[in-house]
């Protein structure tokens, strides 16, 4: 657990010649990457208490420990992050792959993990290279354009949706999917399976570029802290 003495070692009456340590506003993905990081920062000795209880806030405030946290949309946080309304970033690899916003990519925190995976019928599995213009239904069409156009030099038909994907493939909108796969249980009830594997996803833990010169001291602590509590086998 980081020490009171070294999380409020900045905060000094300007009299005796130092700084008054500034807030450090932590933006975090609204759901269950919210839920999981708030628990660690409460391991390492963050009041997160008031963000614990049922309320419609969006702003949340440490007082202790100088540091703030707000509550936004999970592919809204690289913004924040890049733009510097936020100092650090809690979010999924996936929004951090589709958003390639200019910031530090620290942690790999190892929760939250799944696949983003290319799904469809199993009848196409080894197939798709022979597709003229394929159609790739995704939420992430940055991801799917990388993945066949960069990478496997393919031309492919990008449709980009909101919704549920799945319904792509069933209702003739698309070939295939690009979508993150956890189980794999929404695919196989409706007939679909994961045909090739993009890359595997988790949490990360991102901080702005200006911040990170700063107030560097400071935020490895809080990197250190997260790193001991969640590292990666």
């Amino acid at each position: 657990m980081l020490s009171a003495q070294t999380l409020l070692s900045t905060i000094t009456d300007k009299s005796e010649g130092k700084r008054i340590m500034e807030y450090l506003t932590v933006a975090l993905a609204k759901g269950r990457l919210a839920e999981l990081a708030m628990d660690i920062f409460i391991e390492i000795g963050m009041d997160c208490s008031e963000m614990k209880e049922k309320s419609r806030k969006l702003v949340f405030t440490d007082e202790k420990n100088k540091m703030k946290f707000i509550l936004v949309k999970a592919s809204d946080v690289p913004t924040y992050v890049e733009y510097g309304a936020a100092d650090i970033g809690i979010v999924g690899k996936d929004t951090l792959l589709e958003e390639n916003r200019n910031l530090y990519e620290m942690v790999d925190l190892g929760f939250g993990k799944c696949r983003m995976c290319v799904c469809g019928n199993p009848e196409l599995r080894g197939k798709l290279g022979t597709i003229t213009n394929l159609k790739v239904a995704s939420k992430y069409p940055n991801i799917a354009r990388k993945y066949f156009q960069d990478e496997k030099g393919q031309t492919i038909d990008i449709i980009k949706l909101n919704g549920s994907v799945e319904l792509g493939p069933l209702v003739g909108l698309s070939d295939v999917i690009v979508d993150i796969v956890e189980t794999g249980s929404t695919l196989h009830a409706n007939g679909l399976d994961v045909l090739e594997e993009i890359c595997e996803l988790s949490a990360r833990f991102v901080v702005n570029k200006v911040s990170m010169k700063m107030e560097r001291e400071r935020i490895l602590s809080i990197v250190k802290a997260f790193s001991e509590k969640t590292e990666v086998e």
